[in-house]
């Protein structure tokens, strides 16, 4: 499911699965890295850019993953840049 958001200072897009889920977040956020099969990658996909390039054009990225249950990746970006905390 994807679903987003939009309002005046940001675009929040978030994509849930019921997936085999992400073993080892810090390796599928790693440029390169996939599951993919060869038969896929011969395809053209499971480059393993994918996260690495959400992560780059996303303001904030947060991804919660369970081995078995699924996954749900949140994406956030804001008009304008990140807000800065009021003091």
């Amino acid at each position: 499911m994807l679903r987003a958001r939009i309002d005046e200072e940001k675009v929040v897009l978030v994509t849930e699965d019921q997936g085999p889920g992400i073993a080892d977040i810090d390796q599928a956020m790693r440029e390169g890295f996939s599951t993919a099969s060869e038969h896929v990658r011969e395809m053209g996909f499971g480059a393993g850019m994918g996260l690495p390039n959400i992560k780059r054009n996303a303001d904030r990225l947060d991804i919660a993953s369970q081995v078995g249950q699924g996954t749900t990746l949140t994406a956030v970006i804001y008009f304008g840049g990140v807000p800065q905390p009021s003091a």
